[in-house]
């Protein structure tokens, strides 16, 4: 999620509802203690008393890297810049971060994963927790089980683990039921992650996995109400409606209006593609809309582009501007 969910991001998905804690972009670590400067980039709710988005929701700081003894002491900055919790990176799948030894490059030898673990749980000595994100493997599964416990056996409070191995990347599907086999080795809890887009999806997810609790990461930029919409279902047993596009494209505009505060206009509107691009395969007006702005570079046009009721040129429709008048129901979502 690199480039995705920085603070503004993750301040508007809270305040949608639904979310219980969230977890920053992660923070590259090589060989040296970063400055705070760089925590406060990727981290800005270290500014705030209780490290929360504006509506209390708690931000949990994450780490990536492979050297025990740079973790540790970035582990120990993040402690003193009051970090409330630090998340360990062993899941990212890019090519670039894998060549230079880090995100899932890691899970080829659990022994790594643990010390890397270990070295960040000394560090901070009890006074927050430790957590770890992995996948099912780097190329193959063989060593799926073993990583989790050697994460575990490192400290670490709990596991997120995306449902497929680094060479998977994100083609589905999500192997889930990979998830309940961690699941049963080791003691400490386990979330799912992977392939959460919606309702249907949330509950084959715990079904197979059997995990209480799940990680939305691309679901919930796709669908900025999935986190509501699952837990309005776990209280009520309703399903709401489809979030219409006048909801996702106010997100976006409320994007827009932030980040250009602090960013060149060309940089915020290749934010807000790459949001739209999220959104475009879970949504048909979002992938219109995506076709018809994909080359607009002026922000000021591209937000009127979202914001207009009619469609594309020549689609001879014209966009939802309304919430959906569908009433809710109760059932089961299980297909």
């Amino acid at each position: 999620m690199e480039g995705v969910i920085d603070a503004v991001t993750r301040e508007l998905l809270a305040n949608r509802g639904g979310i219980d804690w969230a977890v920053t972009e992660f923070v590259r670590v090589v060989d040296t203690r970063l400055p705070p400067r760089v925590f406060h980039k990727h981290c800005p709710e270290l500014l705030s008393p209780q490290v929360t988005t504006s509506n209390g929701i708690p931000v949990h700081l994450q780490l990536l890297g492979s050297d025990p003894r740079a973790l540790a002491a970035n582990a120990r900055q993040a402690l003193r810049l009051g970090a409330t919790s630090i998340d360990l990176n062993f899941g990212c799948p890019a090519k670039t971060v894998n060549r230079h030894d880090g995100g899932a490059s890691l899970l080829r030898d659990p022994a790594r994963v643990q010390r890397a673990v270990e070295a960040v749980t000394h560090a901070v000595d009890g006074a927050i927790p430790v957590t770890a994100k992995l996948r099912l493997g780097y190329a193959d599964y063989r060593l799926a089980r073993a990583c989790a416990q050697a994460a575990e056996a490192g400290g670490a409070n709990h596991l997120v683990v995306h449902a497929r191995t680094r060479n998977e990347g994100y083609r589905p599907p999500a192997h889930w039921e990979w998830i309940a086999r961690i699941r049963h080795r080791v003691a400490i809890p386990v979330i799912a992650n992977g392939d959460i887009w919606t309702l249907e999806d949330y509950w084959r997810a715990r079904s197979l996995s059997g995990c209480t609790d799940v990680m939305l990461g691309r679901g919930a930029l796709a669908d900025p109400d999935l986190p509501a919409r699952i837990r309005h279902w776990q209280r009520t047993g309703e399903r709401l409606p489809e979030t219409p596009w006048a909801v996702r494209g106010a997100i976006l505009a409320d994007y827009a209006a932030l980040q250009r505060t602090t960013l060149p206009e060309r940089v915020v509107v290749a934010l807000l593609k790459q949001w739209l691009n999220h959104m475009r395969d879970r949504h048909e007006e979002a992938r219109a809309r995506f076709a018809l702005l994909r080359r607009e570079t002026g922000l000021d046009a591209f937000l009127r582009g979202l914001a207009s009721v009619e469609g594309p040129a020549g689609s001879g429709r014209t966009a939802s501007v309304h919430r959906s008048r569908d009433r809710t129901h109760t059932e089961s979502p299980a297909p």
